[in-house]
């Protein structure tokens, strides 16, 4: 029988990105000594995505001594330290991949910042495969970006499988686009109304994980 394949958003769907980036804007404008409103500012910076560039806006707005280079690579480390993945879906990856799933995480965004996040939580070795986008500059919503995971992970789109993820364009769009169910990870948001729904709507990754034992086990009766 064919191992089904699920894919994994990454940020604010394994791990809490935005919780880590709160505190880590906390701690860097403390260590620099900048005001108290400028942790807006550079909350505001790393939000949507950070790379090395980043850091060069940041270093030239305050005059900082460190390099780019030397910021960026002590924001990874400090990001790395800060975020966790929850023990419940950890195990739930365990689980996945013990029903003959084939799990993977298809993320957008710095290839180590990512991948120092995967291996901090412990997510790296419960997966058979990562892609990041900018490995191969394919990034998400693309259905080249899904195309990449799923070869990570030892299959092809065209076999099929789920995409699980936060971002209603990025990764429920895309991944339907690519041709793989969609599962949203809600995070206490209600789904856009004007948006094609994805197949299942669920509060956290967790629960998404149980729904996908679920299909697995029913996949298997109807198979037999």
């Amino acid at each position: 029988m064919q191992r089904p394949l699920v894919l994994f958003d990454l940020d604010n769907t394994l791990v809490d990105r935005r919780g880590a980036l709160v505190d880590w804007a906390a701690e860097f404008t403390d260590r620099h000594g900048l005001e108290n409103e400028e942790r807006a500012y550079v909350l505001d910076m790393v939000d949507e995505r950070a790379y090395p560039s980043t850091f060069d806006v940041i270093r030239s707005r305050y005059r900082l001594p460190m390099s780019a280079d030397e910021l960026w690579r002590a924001y990874c480390t400090d990001i790395a330290a800060m975020v966790s993945c929850p023990t419940a879906v950890l195990d739930g990856l365990d689980e996945l991949r013990a029903a003959s799933w084939r799990v993977g995480v298809a993320t957008n965004g710095a290839a180590d910042i990512q991948r120092a996040k995967l291996w901090a939580t412990g997510i790296s070795e419960r997966v058979d495969g990562v892609f990041v986008s900018e490995e191969a500059d394919a990034r998400k919503p693309q259905t080249r970006h899904f195309a990449l995971a799923a070869a990570r992970c030892g299959t092809v789109l065209g076999d099929g499988g789920w995409m699980v993820g936060d971002n209603p364009v990025n990764d429920i769009g895309g991944g339907r686009s690519a041709g793989l169910r969609t599962i949203w990870i809600g995070n206490g948001r209600s789904w856009p109304p004007d948006d094609s729904r994805p197949d299942h709507v669920v509060p956290h990754a967790r629960a998404a994980i149980d729904l996908l034992l679920l299909h697995s086990v029913d996949h298997t009766r109807t198979a037999a």
